[in-house]
């Protein structure tokens, strides 16, 4: 079965960290660009959060997490993570992690095209 599941949302308090996971089963995430997207509330648009491109592992972010998060790839695990530090309750929302073929533009951030899979999400709740 072709599916990304991710894991490791939770509550935290703001200035928290989190680390975010991104596991597929079925195929090579290595072979793809993998993007982090946040989805505020239900019925909103999921935004570009990070990505990492497949051939030089390049690493892109929106600039509201600039220096707070971290995008990073595990091969041997066929997992893909996200370090969030600093985590500020704005940044509350469901993370969903998508594999795909390419980046088509950083504005907005991480849009990607030939989106093959995405994954359930994992919730972020940062609050005191």
């Amino acid at each position: 079965q072709l599916q990304l599941v991710e894991s490791g949302g939770g509550l935290v308090q703001p200035g928290g960290s989190l680390r975010l996971s991104c596991a597929a089963s079925g195929f090579t995430l290595e072979n793809y660009v993998i993007g982090w997207f946040r989805q505020e509330a239900p019925g909103k648009e999921r935004e570009g959060v990070s990505c990492t491109s497949r051939s030089d592992g390049s690493q892109y972010y929106a600039e509201y997490v600039k220096g707070r998060f971290t995008i990073s790839r595990d091969n041997s695990k066929n997992t893909v993570y996200l370090q969030m530090n600093g985590l500020k309750p704005e940044d509350t929302g469901v993370y969903y992690c998508a594999a795909a073929e390419k980046i088509l533009s950083h504005a907005p951030p991480c849009l990607l095209g030939g989106v093959y899979r995405w994954g359930e999400g994992t919730q972020v709740t940062v609050s005191s």
